[in-house]
């Protein structure tokens, strides 16, 4: 059974198919690729590797198509894909290979390509949560002098202005966008320590040669972080947040429903036996994808844990969990942005 993100149907209930374009095996390969070439660029700008060999290398990258079975029977050998990758590379170089991925370990090249794809990741989010906001508002501004019945614990209690339960839907996704300013900050950093963080195959140029890289690859120059995943679970932590605000947004929204005339919804969500339904499959959407982004933190918090200066369980934890994440945070933004625009009137007007 594949994933309900990558479903023929199903992943048009949750999927999000440019957040998907994002974290694929194209992404990957390109980010990968990308942190070789950098590598041979920042080494022979130092003279760590002869200028003529980079050059090759690089040139060889730029054009280079990995045999994806290979790659696929090598991370069952080896846990992890980067080894056959750099045998893969060194054998389509023309000349001295051996400076290919020189002094660098296989988590160098993952860590620091899965930053290079969570960044536009971000900024996609960022850039729906900006228009998610500012549909909250505008809800606001159409129905907001207009009453609702307020509930608490499931029980009825008094009136509110419409505006005042809109407030409670937009006012977390401001606190989002503000949060990801320094999420940014914390994510977007090199991951460059060789074989145990020490960068040991550079003598006195290690220092220099991960600041050369960082700034080849637009990322912030930080000491390894190999095995110090806080980073990751903070990622993580922020994505749960967004989910769980629009779950809450999605959640008064099908209760509202329940109670019948408090808002009104265009289209969809029909039944195949009760023809007179409209059921509100969008909110739902957004309760089920903020409770499965929950259940996948605690995953993300044990993946915290990494035995001395690399764990292959924690590791590999984290690449079965943080994609599906993401994808769920996307497809969360994605359905909110649907049902919103399929709110034609909410609360009761008081002149009528």
């Amino acid at each position: 059974m594949i994933s309900a993100f990558e479903h023929p149907f199903l992943s048009g209930l949750v999927g999000d198919e440019e957040m998907a374009a994002l974290l694929g095996i194209e992404a990957e390969m390109t980010a990968m690729l990308r942190f070789e070439t950098a590598l041979v660029e920042a080494q022979a700008e130092l003279g760590l590797i002869p200028g003529e060999t980079a050059k090759s290398i690089a040139g060889t990258i730029a054009t280079f198509k990995p045999d994806m079975n290979a790659l696929k029977n090598g991370t069952a050998r080896d846990g992890v894909v980067v080894p056959d990758l750099i045998r893969q590379i060194r054998q389509a170089v023309e000349g001295p290979s051996n400076y290919v991925h020189f002094g660098a370990t296989s988590q160098d090249v993952i860590d620091t390509a899965l930053v290079l794809r969570v960044l536009p990741c971000l900024d996609l989010l960022d850039r729906r949560l900006a228009v998610l906001a500012g549909a909250f508002a505008d809800l606001s501004r159409r129905f907001g002098e207009r009453l609702l019945l307020a509930h608490t614990r499931m029980q009825p209690a008094m009136p509110i202005r419409v505006a005042d339960r809109i407030e409670c839907w937009r006012a977390p996704l401001q606190r989002c966008i503000e949060r990801l300013q320094p999420l940014r900050r914390s994510i977007g950093v090199i991951q460059f320590g060789g074989a145990v963080g020490t960068l040991e195959a550079f003598g006195d140029k290690g220092t220099a040669l991960r600041a050369a890289l960082a700034a080849r690859l637009n990322l912030i120059d930080v000491p390894q972080w190999q095995s110090q995943r806080d980073r990751i679970a903070e990622l993580a932590n922020w994505q749960s947040l967004v989910t769980g605000s629009l779950g809450k947004f999605g959640q008064d929204v099908a209760l509202m429903m329940q109670t019948g005339g408090a808002i009104a919804l265009a289209g969809g969500g029909t039944s195949s036996a009760m023809t007179h339904k409209q059921n509100p499959v969008d909110a739902e959407a957004l309760v089920t994808l903020a409770r499965f982004t929950a259940t996948q933190l605690s995953g993300m918090h044990h993946a915290l844990v990494h035995e001395q200066e690399r764990s292959g369980v924690a590791w590999t934890l984290e690449w079965l969990i943080l994609p599906q994440m993401l994808i769920a945070v996307g497809g969360s933004t994605a359905v909110a942005a649907r049902l919103i625009k399929r709110i034609q009137t909410i609360g009761h007007d008081l002149g009528s």
